[in-house]
């Protein structure tokens, strides 16, 4: 079970703010970065599998880990500004109630925004793609575009969709390395989104990385 902090609610939509410590990421997984590249698909089939704690932890490190002291990321960011925040909507996740789950790099750790089952619902904002409602949890990335922007002006949006596709690359390998299902969706409504994670509402959804086992 993870380490928890922060007065536990029963289960609704209302918000919780409980923090939950993450395992430490490994750094020497047993598959090679080659191996991963070569065997990374669009997996949209899960079973009812669930995804261990440190599994999810390593996903969400992949896509927004820190690295370094000075507060380099896994994924590059123009400037060193990092647009990008990440959400992990848990639905059969060990240690996790079903919810929501802001990503705090810092730390390695998470906060809980929102107990209740969302990824259903996520799957009706993406269009109806309803086999998106399968999966174990689904990694949403989200950016700030002002963070870009007020220092690189329009061309910032450019530099913001590079950086969420190195994020999202890096969060789709490490689910390849680790034995899971995962395929990059682009197509889905940003507002209904953005409510069902509870987002700032500067923040824009750019993409979602539905995550489960092969089935």
């Amino acid at each position: 079970m993870a380490e928890r902090s922060g007065q536990r609610r029963p289960a609704g939509t209302e918000p919780v703010g409980g923090q939950v410590h993450l395992p430490e990421p490994s750094l020497d997984g047993r598959v090679s970065l080659e191996r991963a590249l070569a065997g990374r698909r669009s997996v949209r089939s899960y079973g009812r599998r669930r995804l261990a704690l440190e599994e999810a932890a390593q996903i969400l490190w992949a896509a927004q880990g820190i690295t370094h002291g000075e507060g380099g990321r896994t994924a590059p960011s123009a400037g060193g500004l990092h647009p990008l925040r990440a959400y992990l909507v848990a639905e059969r996740v060990d240690g996790l109630e079903p919810g929501v789950y802001a990503y705090v790099a810092r730390g390695h750790r998470l906060t809980e925004i929102v107990r209740a089952r969302i990824v259903p619902d996520l799957a009706g904002a993406a269009w109806g793609q309803d086999w998106i409602a399968a999966a174990a949890a689904v990694l949403v990335l989200t950016a700030v575009y002002a963070r870009t922007t007020d220092r690189y002006g329009d061309r910032g949006q450019r530099y913001v969709h590079m950086e969420v596709g190195h994020a999202a690359q890096n969060a789709h390998l490490q689910a390849t390395a680790l034995g899971l299902g995962a395929v990059v969706v682009g197509a889905f409504e940003d507002a209904a989104v953005a409510k069902l994670i509870g987002s700032d509402p500067r923040e824009c959804p750019l993409c979602l990385l539905p995550v489960g086992g092969r089935r």
